[in-house]
């Protein structure tokens, strides 16, 4: 799948929006995830002295966690839908096949940030049968998309002071 913002119908594909929301930077973050078309189905949390990179890995790494099986169950394909192009870049990039090989180093040799949330997202994406894992979508925030709305405001909601 593509970064575009042609989605697969609902039909065939379980759609799960993502967001990552931080006040100060680091400071009180939260994170949310919702299932399309309404977000009847939605969960969040946050942290007290966060990053925002990390509470939009843990939206994306929580709707992985709870949605892929319920995927399977339904027999869809699970997208996970997001606003971080660190997040969807990493995946349809192959970032992390990389990350892997150079012993979590990034390019610029560097170590990878945030590894603690990566390596278990990792290896949970790893686990699914390859024709199972989660495809990833970039959507533009604050554009007036209902659901990626949604997100963000459960997001910010759950940031702890």
């Amino acid at each position: 799948m593509s970064s575009s913002t042609e989605f697969p119908t609902q039909s065939d594909s379980l759609l799960v929006y993502t967001d990552g929301a931080c006040s100060g930077n680091p400071g009180p973050g939260g994170w949310a995830w919702a299932l399309a078309p309404n977000g009847a189905r939605h969960d969040s949390g946050g942290e007290s002295g966060t990053t925002n990179q990390r509470m939009e890995l843990m939206a994306a790494m929580e709707a992985i966690r709870v949605n892929a099986p319920i995927a399977d169950a339904e027999m869809k394909h699970l997208v996970i839908v997001s606003d971080s192009t660190y997040v969807v870049k990493c995946f349809n990039d192959r970032w992390w096949v990389r990350w892997k090989a150079n012993g979590w180093r990034n390019a610029k040799k560097e170590p990878v940030a945030n590894t603690d949330l990566w390596k278990p997202m990792i290896a949970m994406y790893e686990a699914l049968d390859p024709a199972k894992r989660p495809s990833f979508q970039w959507v533009k925030g604050h554009s007036g998309d209902p659901m990626n709305d949604l997100v963000d405001e459960l997001a910010v909601r759950a940031c702890r002071p």
